[in-house]
């Protein structure tokens, strides 16, 4: 298989959202349909014709799996160690080893000014990763 840059790109930022990326090794074109595990109340007839085309076809597709929730703390955690703001950094310790680590760290980082647009950068980086 072989990927352009631009379609790594592609498949992480579709899984970043939550959803199920597909590569058809026929066409070499990308699919992406709604992860209804994630999204039970989504409304599976909009994805209706796109779900029987993948079934019909399972053999020529790849799926790419997502991050699960321990890699992404993990990736959360490499992040944190190396933020240079100790402050911030102590803030995002605490949120990774309290309750509820997801929330709490996606609002100390959503309130750190530049290290907002950090996170995304490294999180899109480690994501890309993933893909390949």
């Amino acid at each position: 298989m072989k990927l352009t840059e631009e379609q790594i790109k592609e498949i992480s930022e579709e899984l970043q959202l939550g959803m199920r990326c597909l590569y058809n090794m026929k066409t070499e074109e990308i699919k992406s349909v709604m992860d209804f595990s994630r999204f039970p109340d989504a409304d599976e007839e909009l994805w209706e014709d796109d779900l029987n085309e993948i079934e019909e076809n399972w053999d020529d597709y790849f799926e790419f799996d997502s991050m699960e929730s321990r890699d992404e703390y993990q990736v959360m955690a490499e992040f944190v160690e190396n933020v240079d703001d100790e402050k911030l950094k102590e803030k995002l310790e605490d949120a990774l080893n309290g309750p509820k680590p997801f929330k709490i760290f996606k609002w100390q980082i959503d309130n750190s000014g530049p290290y907002r647009q950090k996170w995304f950068d490294y999180r899109d980086m480690r994501s890309i990763e993933w893909v390949k």
